[in-house]
């Protein structure tokens, strides 16, 4: 699955991995007298392994490109940005991609960074079982044409394929690491820090030192790194107002004015848009969703502004799009294509031939707000609708996947057009379990692929058009993703992940 952690959002990722647990037991703050010697961060999650299979990003890049550089890098606005690779260009079929790699860079166990060493990168990827392997599903081929130069062979093109070197696809280790005894706990690679493995606490607190012939002057690397996991949102708010993290992810919007009261400032970023996914539009399953004035019924049936106000407090953006503002297919008219209005979704049913209403039974699980499900669920009932939730324990996201449900609540990324449809759209789409495919969309998601960037990007859009006004969805709201910092620390927000980069959070100037 494509960068799946990221894709799916931050409570879906909860629901993914609710079986991890663990907390930080350190309360006492790193942050010395310098105010930019040191740095300590609060997080809701912690990796698995540092090795490549538990490469991932979402709430976990900090750790990582704390030891690991990646081959490209993003700045706030998403754009592509030089990393371990100086340049990059395509051949005209857009199967053939060369990198130009920065020279002189050495990893912390003295091993050279070139060629040589990427295309072993490249391929200990693709023979692991990270969850982001799909990241490479495209790769045929990646050869080292000389020191400073590699040439990737694709099997189709991949418009993705730079955005994936920015993170898990393009984190570089030391290839001499791989097959060492403590690979999962002793990261080597060309990073700003190295992992002090005396002072760690494996799923408690993460503790890096500044590596002093680290390469890139263009920012500030902190003299020590640490990274503390806390388990629930009660313990981190604990944390941030003893003072405790200088910087954190933070989603408990009920207590944020708290956080505003520890002197902490609340940075915001729109990631993942929230609703519904109504995944039998064919109608094989449940025969209604297979009319389109049914399915516009649903999206003119719920208060969006009304649900944003009661669940998030406001932080987000009302929508009725899932292509977010930072993709080429966005349209800003079309948030706005569906209002309230029960009486409108009340006479489109009564069209289709369902002024009597019908049932839906959707999933539900404990890790969702459970006000959220039944607004929702009483809102649909209001013109109509019987929905029946139904308690998928830890097994919530496993059975959509295998198309139990003909809809569900779900909350997805989408920052990157490609990346939404390979999530959601395309015909073997993780989140399109019972395979909705049609001629048009075809031909979009084929422009989309294999066509320049403006052809690519008006396919985007008319792909945008299309599903909205086929309510293939029922988006409700794009949240607002939350880091809060102290006054010691400024932070450029990511366009494409939860958490910032770690070379986007800086001391403030």
């Amino acid at each position: 699955m494509r960068r799946r952690l990221l894709a799916l959002g931050a409570t879906a990722v909860m629901l993914a991995l609710a079986a991890c647990s663990g907390g930080s037991s350190d309360t006492t703050s790193t942050s010395g007298s310098s105010e930019s010697a040191t740095l300590t961060l609060g997080e809701v999650s912690y990796p698995a392994s540092f090795d490549v299979n538990g490469y991932s990003i979402a709430h976990y890049v900090t750790y990582f490109q704390a030891v690991y550089d990646t081959l490209v890098r993003q700045d706030g606005d998403g754009m592509l940005v030089p990393g371990l690779a100086t340049d990059w260009a395509y051949d005209d079929a857009r199967t053939t991609l060369t990198l130009t790699l920065r020279e002189g860079v050495t990893f912390t166990d003295g091993t050279a960074f070139d060629a040589d060493a990427v295309v072993a990168n490249i391929k200990n990827f693709q023979a692991s079982a990270t969850p982001d392997l799909s990241n490479a599903q495209y790769i045929a081929e990646a050869t080292a044409t000389d020191a400073t130069h590699v040439t990737i062979t694709l099997t189709a093109p991949d418009p993705m394929l730079l955005t994936w070197m920015t993170g898990s696809l393009g984190f570089m280790a030391s290839p001499a690491s791989f097959t060492a005894a403590d690979v999962a706990t002793n990261p080597v690679g060309t990073g700003p820090y190295t992992l002090d493995t005396d002072q760690t606490v494996v799923g408690s607190k993460y503790v890096y030192t500044k590596n002093p012939d680290y390469w890139d002057d263009s920012y500030h690397v902190y003299d020590s790194l640490t990274i503390n996991y806390y388990e629930s949102p009660t313990a981190l708010l604990n944390a941030i107002q003893g003072g405790q993290v200088d910087a954190a992810t933070f989603s408990d919007v009920s207590s944020l004015t708290q956080v505003e009261s520890a002197g902490y400032k609340v940075n915001t970023s729109q990631l993942d848009w929230m609703g519904l996914i109504l995944f039998d539009r064919d109608g094989a399953v449940d025969p209604a969703l297979g009319d389109v004035k049914v399915r516009q019924a649903l999206n003119y049936a719920i208060d969006r502004e009304g649900i944003l106000k009661a669940i998030q407090l406001g932080y987000g953006t009302v929508t009725s799009s899932v292509f977010g503002p930072t993709t080429a297919g966005y349209d800003e008219a079309l948030d706005t294509a569906y209002t309230y209005d029960p009486e409108k979704a009340k006479e489109l049913l009564a069209e289709a031939g369902y002024a009597d209403g019908f049932e839906l039974t959707m999933p539900s699980s404990s890790l969702i707000n459970q006000s959220l499900l039944t607004t929702i669920q009483q809102e649909l009932a209001d013109v109509g609708i019987t929905v029946t939730y139904e308690d998928t324990g830890a097994n919530f996201i496993t059975d959509l996947l295998a198309g139990k449900y003909t809809s569900s609540w779900m909350q997805l990324a989408s920052a990157n057009d490609w990346q939404f449809a390979q999530l959601a759209l395309v015909p073997n789409a993780t989140f399109n379990p019972l395979g909705t495919q049609s001629a048009e969309t075809d031909a979009m998601l084929a422009t989309m692929q294999t066509g320049t960037d403006d052809e690519a990007a008006a396919a985007a859009q008319e792909l945008n058009t299309y599903v909205t006004d086929n309510a293939w969805f029922v988006p409700m709201y794009r949240l607002d993703n939350m880091f809060v910092t102290k006054p010691t620390v400024e932070v450029t927000m990511a366009a494409d992940n939860a958490t910032p980069y770690l070379y986007l959070i800086q001391p403030a100037s």
